[in-house]
């Protein structure tokens, strides 16, 4: 028994509510940020021009203008760029290619750089990049899906996932069920906007690139630029201590990162290059434009007997990115015949990414709608369909799943949420001009492990020291780690100091895909134990002073854990981490207007290890679903490429006045076949599924079944009647 399983909750650290580390550094302006920090002496700064048409060649670019202002040092451009290796499409890994800049007359998307202003100050490069002139030979380009637009399969989607899946016969079980739904559901282009932008202060000293950036992974970066700039891991030293959030778009390496190591090589100082807001709509990927056909088939009593989920994506052919969003539907719910199918096309626009909860939340937001029209046929109650389905071996693989908990997620959600009170009729419950209905939707995530190394040490100044190259993003990871070495070794929560983030540390998994601290924690619980064993002692008060006293010059140890594509057994269990969303929302009769009064999520993601981090992020995650479903997208122009909202103005995102009280519940319930701490991720799971309880209560309060997202007035007002 380690002491994560210790039964004196009275002595407990994990699952306690600790306030976040940097939280005071944070609201107190001493985190330094990427732009912020200062290195080898006084920083140039960079600044991009971009190109003003979607598809074609440069014919002529002028730079002599800015060229010619004060405090300009270089602009680079196709002529003067080094050179780089091409981008990799070989690469299956978006998080690791190679992505040159600057490296030819090519156009490939609206806002694709064009030069890069180096400068003393960040106005003059400004300035300098909006006086570059270029002139451009245009070509038709693809900017949105019509009918008849090439497609084709993959074999793989993202992360290495079978792009399609077979059980069964669904065509026949579909044909011959009680019961059927055959719906298209369609989800424009999201855009991951962190409140910090992306950011790269970089150096040279020699051959060494020092880099200071706003990123999710230090590794991916290392990798990326071993191919690009042909630089050896080690030849890349890399600091991240402090990032403003990330998404998902902060796991590849964009423009600013390539802009800045580019630029301080050839000027031969510091150079630092900040994404303007606007620029992060084209210089960085988004979320592909999804459509989905599900069709769901049941017998008379409401099992289902077909499930099929096919789903059409753009993917840029230059820098695929195939979102595995059919993969939702593969261990939800139980049914003998069984179809899942990827299909992609290409667009002219900026490449496909991650964005949060990549794959499940369109992918849920689709199949939980479709669930809630399946249940209207049946005329059942929605959670009752839900359950009925329930599973504990993954319909696919027919491997136990591990802390399966889908039905008690729905059950208490509905039990506290008061889902008994749901009228099944919709415009049933009126509020003066407003009509009132609740909506559900079950959320499901992957659990993913990633090859992870961490290092613990007693350290000669009498304090315990966790070290791992993991990013914070905003997490609380500084805190959650400090944590569980202050319980496993037992000493205080105050003696334990947690170095993060440098490419000096050992190797972590990163943070991005919910397994940050699922995977950092599972390490540093073996390290722990490890340090244990070397020093010969117990946990307990005294162990710093007693190791201390054997060993004056410190102990330390580390722990690592294998990626599951190196665990021999992996696939003999299916791992995910469950939940339940629950809104209730109003709809005016005249205007359309749409006002939610209440969410509730309810989730499972085996051990809590601070409730209050936990709570948050899926907080977070539960309002992005909100702005999926009711507010966010990029409108993209049919005629040129651009994206028309392309900034925070008019990309329209919840606000304070949009978002109730919003109640979070977590059944903390340890998954040790998940590793041996029990954790699994919770960054994304709040936005699995939560999208497709919007569309559902929007069904049952006014009658109006949404399927293209966001919901639209123009869309919404007509069938109101």
């Amino acid at each position: 028994m380690t002491r994560l399983d210790s039964p004196n909750t009275a002595t407990r650290i994990v699952g306690r509510p600790i306030d976040r580390r940097d939280g005071p550094q944070k609201v107190t302006g001493s985190a330094t940020y990427a732009y912020e920090k200062t290195g080898a002496g006084k920083a140039l700064v960079g600044f991009f021009a971009t190109a003003t048409i979607g598809r074609g060649e440069i014919e002529t670019i002028d730079t002599s203008a800015g060229e010619a202002m004060p405090g300009v040092r270089l602009i680079v451009t196709y002529r003067n760029a080094p050179q780089q290796a091409a981008l990799d499409t070989g690469n299956r890994a978006f998080t690791t290619r190679a992505r040159p800049i600057l490296m030819g007359r090519r156009i490939h998307h609206f806002g694709h750089p064009i030069a890069l202003v180096i400068a003393e100050t960040y106005e003059q490069a400004r300035d300098a990049a909006r006086s570059v002139v270029a002139t451009y030979t245009t070509e038709p380009g693809t900017f949105v899906y019509a009918e008849g637009h090439p497609v084709h399969q993959p074999e793989l989607a993202n992360a290495g996932f079978a792009g399609s899946t077979n059980l069964g016969d669904f065509e026949t079980g579909f044909a011959t069920a009680a019961f059927r739904v055959d719906q298209t559901y369609e989800t424009l282009p999201h855009c991951a906007q962190p409140l910090e932008p992306h950011a790269t202060l970089a150096h040279w000293e020699g051959e060494t690139l020092h880099l200071t950036t706003s990123h999710q992974t230090l590794r991916y970066i290392q990798a990326s630029l071993r191919t690009a700039l042909g630089l050896a891991p080690e030849n890349v030293v890399i600091s991240a201590p402090f990032v403003g959030g990330g998404f998902g778009s902060k796991l590849a390496v964009h423009a600013d990162l390539m802009g800045a190591a580019i630029g301080a090589r050839m000027v031969g100082q510091p150079v630092k290059v900040c994404l303007t807001r606007q620029q992060m709509f084209s210089l960085v990927g988004m979320r592909p434009w999804h459509r989905q056909r599900v069709r769901l088939g049941a017998d008379a009593d409401g099992r289902l007997t077909a499930i099929g989920h096919e789903v059409l994506l753009y993917s840029n052919e230059r820098d695929p990115f195939i979102e595995q969003t059919g993969i939702v539907t593969r261990s939800l719910y139980t049914g003998p015949n069984r179809m899942t199918r990827h299909r992609v096309t290409h667009l002219d626009l900026p490449n496909g990414e991650a964005v949060r909860a990549p794959g499940e939340l369109p992918g849920l937001l689709a199949v939980e709608t479709a669930m809630d029209e399946l249940a209207e046929a049946l005329d059942m109650d929605p959670v009752a369909l839900r359950v009925l389905n329930d599973t504990t071996t993954d319909p696919e693989s027919g491997a136990p799943l591990t802390g399966r908990t889908l039905t008690q997620c729905l059950r208490t959600g509905a039990e506290r949420f008061g889902w008994s009170a749901r009228l099944r009729q919709p415009r049933a419950r009126r509020d003066g001009n407003w009509f009132v209905g609740m909506g559900v939707a079950s959320a499901i995530r992957t659990h993913f492990q990633g090859a992870t190394e961490v290092e613990v040490a007693v350290t000669p100044d009498r304090r315990i020291q966790v070290r791992s190259d993991i990013t914070d993003i905003g997490t609380g990871s500084y805190t959650i780690l400090a944590q569980v070495a202050a319980e496993v070794l037992g000493v205080d929560f105050s003696e334990v100091d947690v170095m993060l983030a440098h490419t000096r540390l050992p190797a972590g998994g990163g943070s991005g895909g919910s397994w940050g601290a699922s995977n950092t924690t599972a390490a540093l619980h073996q390290a722990c134990l490890a340090l244990l064993e070397r020093a010969g002692l117990p946990a307990g008060p005294g162990l710093v002073r007693q190791t201390l006293a054997a060993h004056p010059a410190g102990l330390s140890a580390r722990g690592s854990l294998p990626s599951m594509g190196n665990v021999p057994n992996w696939r003999e269990k299916s791992r995910h981490t469950y939940g339940a969303h629950f809104v209730e929302l109003a709809v005016h009769r005249l205007t359309g207007e749409i006002k939610v009064r209440r969410m509730l999520g309810v989730f499972s993601a085996g051990r809590i290890l601070n409730p209050k981090t936990a709570r948050s992020q899926l907080l977070g995650g539960m309002i992005w679903g909100l702005s999926a479903a009711l507010r966010e997208a990029a409108e993209i122009d049919p005629r040129r490429g651009n994206i028309v909202n392309g900034d925070l103005a008019e990309y329209l995102l919840p606000v304070h006045a949009d978002v109730p009280d919003v109640d979070v519940m977590m059944l903390d319930e340890p998954d040790l076949e998940a590793n041996p701490v029990g954790v699994k991720g919770v960054g994304e799971l709040g936005a699995c599924g939560s999208s497709a309880a919007f569309a559902n209560a929007l069904y049952n309060a006014c009658g109006v079944r949404a399927r293209s997202f966001p919901v639209h007035l123009s869309s919404l007002v007509p069938e109101l009647g």
